[in-house]
């Protein structure tokens, strides 16, 4: 009997993947549907399946993945691609090693109605930003892109809808176009937004998921299955999205439903198509980014990104 239950046990050991690849990840936020590819590969067991047990914690602020990652206290993190070329540049070791949205989702927003329809209208007005040190010295590039001039820079943190509701300022660099705009919408305005890529930034991806270097090249197998775990939870949230927001509500039950079903809708063609990171799409933002000086020297992004 002894030895059939050994059996058995070895037999379940080797069918069932085991969980013996701890990973925490950490947020760039509060949990979010930009976030929604990370829950449903947990709630369906992609990174089970996988070999993975991944702890998805969420972070103080914004820069908290990229720091904890770089300094070997998270193996995995969300950051965005602007950020992660600052620190690039700045030599502080992370490695990218896939995609969570694939195009920009920061816009400079404003309400209609006021006045506004092109950039140019934008000339005179105080523009509101969020994090300063990035969003400022984007919101310059996109003034100077565009030919609007006098205008005034208000440091706004993250109250982005009731410094635009208030008339505080009159749009904001950092508005998501699926979030800020939503909530807009919900408070009865109509949001309108200047898409950055359609205004003189070249295409890039909003949020990537970052590795610490010395565990990414230790750990390439690892890598590889939380890749394809993420790939396959994108594409079952375009098959399904009602399904993968019933995943999520279930992970994340405190959450505003109607919030993050109308921002689904707005998001679910900003999800990465796959987890090809092309060095020349990089290259062309880390140039733009050093022209208009979010980083003071250049940035090599080869040796940043993952290797496939």
């Amino acid at each position: 009997m002894k030895r059939i239950s050994l059996i058995l046990l070895v037999l379940l050991l080797f069918a069932v993947p085991a969980c013996g690849e701890n990973l925490t990840l950490v947020l760039d936020w509060f949990p979010n549907i930009d976030h929604l590819p990370l829950y449903v590969a947990q709630e369906r067991g992609f990174f089970a399946e996988a070999g993975l047990k991944v702890n998805i914690v969420s972070p103080s602020e914004t820069a908290d993945a990229l720091k904890l990652v770089a300094a070997g206290k998270s193996e995995l993190g969300i950051s965005y691609e602007p950020q992660v070329l600052v620190a690039a540049s700045e030599k502080v070791p992370v490695t990218v090693v896939g995609r969570l949205i694939g195009h920009p989702l920061s816009t400079v927003l404003y309400i209609k109605d006021r006045g506004i329809e092109k950039p140019a209208d934008l000339n005179g007005r105080p523009m509101g930003y969020t994090v300063a040190g990035m969003e400022d010295v984007l919101a310059k590039a996109f003034c100077d892109l565009n030919g609007i001039k006098d205008y005034k820079l208000v440091h706004l943190e993250f109250a982005i809808v009731p410094s635009l509701t208030s008339g505080k300022v009159d749009s904001v660099m950092g508005g998501f176009r699926n979030y800020e705009v939503v909530e807009l919408e919900l408070e009865g305005y109509k949001p309108g937004y200047f898409a950055l890529e359609e205004h003189g930034f070249p295409d890039y991806d909003e949020l990537v998921v970052i590795a610490n270097p010395k565990f990414a090249k230790e750990n390439k197998k690892a890598i590889v299955s939380f890749r394809n775990a993420l790939s396959k939870a994108i594409t079952e949230i375009k098959k399904d999205p009602k399904s993968a927001l019933t995943d999520y509500f279930k992970a994340v039950p405190e959450s505003d439903k109607e919030l993050e079903r109308r921002a689904l809708e707005k998001t679910l063609s900003f999800y990465a198509e796959d987890q090809h990171l092309k060095v020349d799409r990089w290259k062309a933002f880390a140039d733009f980014a050093l022209k208009v000086g979010l980083i003071s020297r250049p940035v090599e992004v080869e040796p940043i990104l993952w290797k496939e």
